[in-house]
């Protein structure tokens, strides 16, 4: 199996972002005096770099080898990241402010969702969602220009069926790794509509909270009491310090006219009804709060849903319609249009382990044949709502050793990932002659994969 530079250095991008982030929460963990224990052209790598990455990969339990080994293999993906931020430098890599910020607004949504809100994130590194934006700014900078040169290196490398068959080959039997058991699932959605009396009902509701405030009654108290947003009712509906784009558009416009106190008119948005107050504002940044109410589908509607169902399983099952056509001619399902294959998120193939399908699937998937159509099942979409849909299994495989007939797509991404290593050593071999590194005495007599040249004490 491949184990070059190219796949750690992919594994290890997503350790620098993390670290990037995180690492002063790190390094107040481990206490390290730094110093510079090697210069890549104009770049510098500290103790702390090589500590930090270390410290995140015991954290995650990624430690395979010594610690000094472990060391090593930290330092040597240092060299090669700071190798291409040289170079993006010499090649005059431009990335652009919008760039920055749209990455930048990803990976942090990332990782407040590991915490499960922005409070929490907040509340554990002691710092506000802003201060983070302006102190990583030039990380998130570095990161993208080095990526840029990544992509420069490997544009080019592509696999052909035949060497993707010499690939598989060359891998001893005992050694092909074990898969296991994976389904496809299809499904059809039916989503009942919110009727306008159910929108027109939570509207009146949150007429009624708005006169209450105005009355003397406190936002705070309401929104805990009636909220049904879970990541702020417990704090009064305060949902803490936003910028511009972070918010739903429709939530951000009223939000940024209000004033300190002002509660605003009834706004609707993806997740429902708000009513919004003021808290404060700080230059682009708001911090509010709000009370949020979602129309419910009501029950005549639902079961509607489902009897309809019901009929269109029948169809299936009397082979008067297929399943696809059925998808595309009743499915209320967004991303119909791929035959209605449920997507794994975690790997965006359509394979699901069944570790990773949510219960109130793998439950119905359990007890099905294959090419066999469900009973109408309840679900809740992303943004909240109830529904039903019917799932339909159209592959199961038993667990096995990979092979080129059940897994040519994950070997073709084995031995195109291969390639990309072979084709990132020649680049480092070509580069490094021509750069200026030194290494400090410490790592010189680590075991790299490629030659850094200049190894003075």
């Amino acid at each position: 199996m491949t184990t070059g530079l190219g796949n750690a250095f992919r594994m290890v991008i997503i350790i620098l972002i993390t670290v990037s982030f995180f690492g002063q929460r790190a390094i107040s963990q481990d206490k390290v005096i730094d110093r510079i224990v090697a210069v890549v052209g104009k770049n510098i790598i500290l103790e702390s770099d090589v500590e930090n990455q270390y410290y995140q990969y015991r954290m995650q339990g990624n430690i395979q080898g010594g610690e000094t080994t472990v060391k090593c293999q930290i330092l040597e993906n240092l060299l090669f990241q700071n190798l291409m931020l040289n170079q993006a430098d010499l090649d005059s890599v431009e990335v652009t402010e919008s760039q920055i910020d749209q990455t930048m607004e990803q990976r942090l949504r990332y990782f407040i969702a590991q915490f499960g809100s922005k409070e929490a994130f907040e509340d554990y590194y002691g710092k506000s969602v802003a201060e983070f934006k302006n102190e990583f700014r030039d990380d998130i900078k570095d990161q993208l220009m080095i990526e840029t040169v990544q992509q420069g290196i490997t544009t080019n490398v592509n696999v052909t069926p035949s060497e993707v068959k010499e690939y598989y080959n060359s891998i001893p039997i005992d050694s092909l790794p074990l898969i296991n058991s994976e389904v496809v699932i299809g499904q059809i959605v039916k989503m009942p509509p919110v009727s306008l009396e159910q929108k027109l009902e939570v509207k009146e509701r949150l007429r009624g909270f708005r006169d209450r405030i105005k009355n003397g009654e406190n936002f705070s108290t309401l929104a805990i009491l009636y909220s049904e947003d879970p990541g702020s009712t417990k704090k009064g509906g305060e949902l803490g310090f936003y910028g511009r784009g972070e918010l739903y558009p429709e939530f951000e416009a009223i939000a940024f006219k209000l004033e300190k106190g002002e509660v605003s008119e009834i706004v609707e948005t993806e997740a429902g009804f708000h009513i919004i107050q003021m808290i404060e504002r700080r230059g682009e940044y708001v911090n509010v709060r709000h009370i949020l109410i979602r129309p419910k589908v009501s029950p005549v509607d639902l079961a509607k849903a489902k009897a309809q169902l019901d009929t269109i399983a029948d169809l299936i099952r009397s082979d008067s319609i297929s399943f696809e056509e059925a998808v595309l001619e009743y499915s209320d399902d967004p991303g119909k249009n791929n035959g209605g294959l449920l997507i794994n998120p975690m790997t965006g193939t359509t394979k699901f382990e069944v570790t990773q399908l949510d219960p109130s699937v793998s439950f119905v998937i359990d007890k099905m044949k294959i090419g066999q159509i469900s009973n109408p099942v309840a679900m809740e979409t992303d943004d909240k709502r109830q529904a039903y849909r019917l799932l339909y299994l159209m592959k199961r495989t038993l667990p096995h050793r990979a092979n080129l007939n059940e897994d040519y797509n994950r070997v073709q991404e084995w031995a195109l990932m291969e390639k990309q290593d072979e084709a990132f050593k020649k680049w480092i071999k070509k580069k490094a002659v021509k750069t200026y590194i030194k290494i400090t005495e410490k790592y010189q007599d680590c075991e790299f994969e490629n030659e850094w040249i200049v190894k003075e004490k």
